[in-house]
C-alpha cells in the first residue's frame, strides 16, 4: 500500500493513494462499500450519481482510477480506519451545524426536542462505521429537518439581508470614490499605449473589488456610515498570498504585459453577501470581453447562494437581470455549445446539488460546462478543500480565491493535468471543416462521396475489433469501386475525444450537402469483414447491424432530415424503421445509456 504524504498544493504535485485495487479482498469490499454507503455509486444510485465517463469531464483519473469528492486526509481517515479522532471531529461540526438550527429556528419545546432526538439518532446511525464522508452526512441531516419543518430555506431570510446590506455598501458614495482613485506613485511611471492603460486599469479594479469581496465583515453587520475614503484605501491594499495572482491576472489579460483574451469562466458561487461583490466582478470580466457562467446550489445549505434565491431576493434578481438561467440539468453537447455561442454574457446555473463540491453529484450540464470552459474560479473555503486538499488534479484549470486565515486574499493555482486532451468546439469544427474540404475536392474530380456509418462504441469494450471491420470493408469497398470517396468515421477518431465530441464533429459534416451516398453498416457487411480476416464471428457480433449502434440511430435521424434538402442523396443500409432501440448516449459513453447497466 502506497504511503500517504502531503501534497504539494501550489505546485500541482500529486500523492499516491493509500489504497491501491487489487492488493486486498477486505480493502477492496471497503472501498466499494464507501462509494455505496454514500450514495456515490452509480451502478446503485444510477439517477443521481455521475458515470465514471461523466467523471472524466472533470477529473483527470488514470486507468483502474476512481475518483472521491473528499480530503487526501479523510479518505485515507476512513480508508485506513487509522484517524478516528479526526473523522468524529468533523462529524461532530455537522452535528452542530444542524443541532443550532434547530435551537435557532424552532421555538415549540416538545417539536424542538423531537427534531434534535430524530436528529441524533440519524446521526449515530450514520457516523457508526465512519464510513461516511461529512458533507454526505449533513445532506442527510438537513434533509430530515427540512422534511420536517417544511421550511424551504431556513437562512433565506439572513440571505436576503446580506445581500442587501453588500449592495449598500457598492452604492456608497466613498465606495466608488475610492475604486477610482489614483495615487500619485501609478502616475510615475505610466503605461505606453492605450491598450497596456485600459488593462492597467482593470488589472487595479479586479484587485480592489476582490478586497471588497473578501472582507466579510463588511456585510456580516450593518456597514458603518463613519466609513471614509481612505478606510477602503487602506482595506485595498490587503495582502494576497497563495501562488495564483500572476496566473489569473495573465488568464483574465489583466496587467500592461498580458494581451487581452476572451474566455469562458466557470465561476462557483460560495455565500451570500459576498456574492452581490463577486457579481460586480463578474460584470467587471464580461465588459473586457470574457463570458462568465455562474454557478450556485440547487437547494439550501446553510448561507450559501442557491439558484432559487435569485427569485426571492431582489438585489441578486436585479443583480442578474441581463443573465440567462439554463435549466435543463442534462444538457446535450450541441444545445451547450448553441448556449456559449449566444450573445448573452453571463448564464447561470446550479452545480445541482445541495452540499459542498461534490463532482460525483453534479448535474450533467455542470459536467459538460466545466469540461467546456477555459478555467474555473472557485470561491470560498470549502470548495477549496475539494479542490485543493487532494491529490486529483482536473480538466481545466483551478483558480480558488477565499479570505486568507492572516487577513490576506489567498489565491491559490492548480494547473490542469498535463496529460488532459481537451478538444474544444472549434477544435472540432475545425476537423470537421478539413474533412469537407477533402469531400469537395474528391466532388471537383468527379468522385461519388460516400459515407460509412457503422458500429464503433456500441458494444462496450470491442471498438478496437469494431475499428478493424469497418477498416476492412470499406478498404473492400474501395478495392471494388473506382471514383469513391469513402469516409469511415474510424479512422478519424483520436484519444481524449468521447460521443459528444464525435456526434458534434460529425453533425456538421454530415449537414454539409457533400454526400452522395450516405451507406449505414448491414449484418452482411459485418460477416464480409470476418470473412476477409478469415475470421469467424465472434458472438457478440452475430446479428448486429447499424441498428444497434446509437451514434447510428441518431445518424439516421441526421441522414432523413439531410434528404429532405437534398433528395438526390442516397440512403443504404437496414430499413429505416428499424432504427427504434437506440435512444440516447451514456453520459460520455460509446454506447446507449441502456446498456450502461447490463455492460
Amino acid at each position: 500500500m502506497a504511503r500517504a504524504r502531503k501534497v504539494e498544493f501550489e505546485k500541482g504535485i500529486a500523492t499516491p493513494s493509500v489504497y491501491e485495487p487489487g492488493q486486498s479482498p477486505q480493502m477492496d469490499a471497503w472501498f466499494a462499500s464507501f462509494y455505496i454507503e454514500n450514495h456515490l455509486d452509480y451502478l446503485s444510485n444510477p439517477e443521481k450519481a455521475a458515470t465514471d465517463e461523466q467523471i472524466r469531464f472533470m477529473v483527470y483519473t488514470d486507468p483502474n482510477e476512481r475518483y472521491y469528492p473528499c480530503s487526501d486526509k479523510m479518505f485515507a481517515a476512513i480508508m485506513t480506519r487509522t484517524n478516528s479522532a479526526h473523522i468524529q471531529k468533523e462529524y461532530n461540526k455537522v452535528l452542530q451545524r444542524v443541532m443550532a438550527l434547530i435551537e435557532r429556528q424552532i421555538e415549540d419545546p416538545r417539536e424542538k426536542t423531537y427534531l434534535e432526538s430524530l436528529i441524533i439518532n440519524k446521526y449515530q446511525h450514520e457516523t457508526r462505521d465512519e464510513i461516511m464522508i461529512p458533507s454526505r452526512l449533513e445532506k442527510r441531516l438537513m434533509r430530515i429537518y427540512l422534511d420536517r419543518t417544511l421550511i424551504e430555506d431556513p437562512y433565506l431570510a439572513e440571505k436576503v439581508e446580506r445581500n442587501r446590506r453588500s449592495q449598500a455598501l457598492l452604492e456608497m458614495p466613498v465606495v466608488n470614490q475610492a475604486l477610482n482613485f489614483v495615487g500619485e506613485e501609478a502616475l510615475k511611471n505610466p503605461p505606453k499605449t492605450l491598450d497596456e492603460i485600459k488593462s492597467s486599469v482593470a488589472a487595479v479594479e479586479f484587485q480592489r473589488l476582490m478586497c471588497l469581496a473578501n472582507s466579510p465583515e463588511l456585510w456580516l453587520t450593518a456597514p458603518s456610515p463613519r466609513f471614509e475614503v481612505d478606510d477602503f484605501l487602506a482595506l485595498f491594499e490587503k495582502p494576497i498570498s497563495g501562488n495564483g495572482i500572476k496566473p489569473l491576472l495573465e488568464f483574465l489579460g489583466f496587467g500592461r504585459k498580458h494581451l487581452p483574451k476572451k474566455r469562458k469562466i466557470l465561476w462557483l458561487a460560495d455565500e451570500a453577501g459576498e456574492v452581490v461583490v463577486d457579481l460586480a466582478v463578474i460584470r467587471l470580466l464580461v465588459s473586457h470581453g470574457h463570458k462568465v457562467i455562474v454557478a450556485f446550489k440547487k437547494g439550501p445549505l446553510y448561507t450559501k447562494t442557491t439558484v432559487l434565491d435569485i427569485l426571492n431576493d431582489e438585489v441578486l434578481r436585479k443583480g442578474l437581470e441581463q443573465s440567462v438561467i439554463i435549466e435543463d440539468p442534462r444538457l446535450s453537447k450541441n444545445d451547450l455549445v448553441r448556449t456559449l455561442r449566444g450573445d448573452v454574457p453571463i448564464l447561470v446555473l446550479s452545480d445541482g446539488t445541495s452540499e459542498n463540491l461534490n463532482l460525483l453529484m453534479v448535474s450533467t450540464t455542470f459536467a459538460r460546462l466545466f469540461k467546456e470552459v477555459d478555467a474555473v474560479i472557485s470561491r470560498g473555503t470549502d470548495q477549496r478543500r475539494r479542490f485543493f486538499e487532494t491529490r486529483f488534479q482536473f480538466t481545466q484549470d483551478i483558480f480558488s480565491i477565499a479570505p486568507g486565515m492572516d487577513g490576506s486574499i489567498s489565491i491559490l493555482f492548480k494547473p490542469r493535468h498535463p496529460a488532459v486532451i481537451k478538444f474544444s468546439h472549434h477544435d472540432l469544427e475545425r476537423k470537421a471543416n478539413t474533412i469537407i474540404d477533402q469531400m469537395k475536392s474528391a466532388k471537383n474530380q468527379g468522385m461519388t462521396v460516400i459515407f460509412y456509418s457503422g458500429i464503433i462504441g456500441s458494444i462496450p469494450g470491442k471498438i478496437k475489433m469494431a475499428k478493424q471491420i469497418m477498416s476492412v470493408f470499406v478498404d473492400h469497398l474501395k478495392k471494388q469501386s473506382a471514383l469513391t470517396f469513402i469516409i469511415n468515421p474510424s479512422e478519424y477518431y483520436e484519444p481524449g475525444m468521447d460521443a459528444d465530441d464525435l456526434m458534434y464533429m460529425w453533425e456538421i459534416v454530415q449537414r454539409s450537402g457533400m454526400i452522395d451516398i450516405w451507406r449505414f453498416q448491414a449484418y452482411e457487411d459485418i460477416v464480409a469483414a470476418f470473412q476477409l480476416m478469415n475470421q469467424k464471428i465472434p458472438p457478440e457480433w452475430v446479428g448486429k447491424d447499424a441498428t444497434y449502434s446509437t451514434g447510428c440511430t441518431k445518424e439516421m435521424a441526421i441522414a432523413m432530415d439531410v434528404q429532405l434538402k437534398h433528395p438526390e442523396m442516397q440512403i443504404i443500409g437496414p430499413a429505416r424503421e428499424r432504427f427504434t432501440r437506440r435512444k440516447e448516449y451514456g453520459v460520455g459513453k460509446m454506447y446507449d445509456q441502456r446498456l450502461a447497466l447490463v455492460c
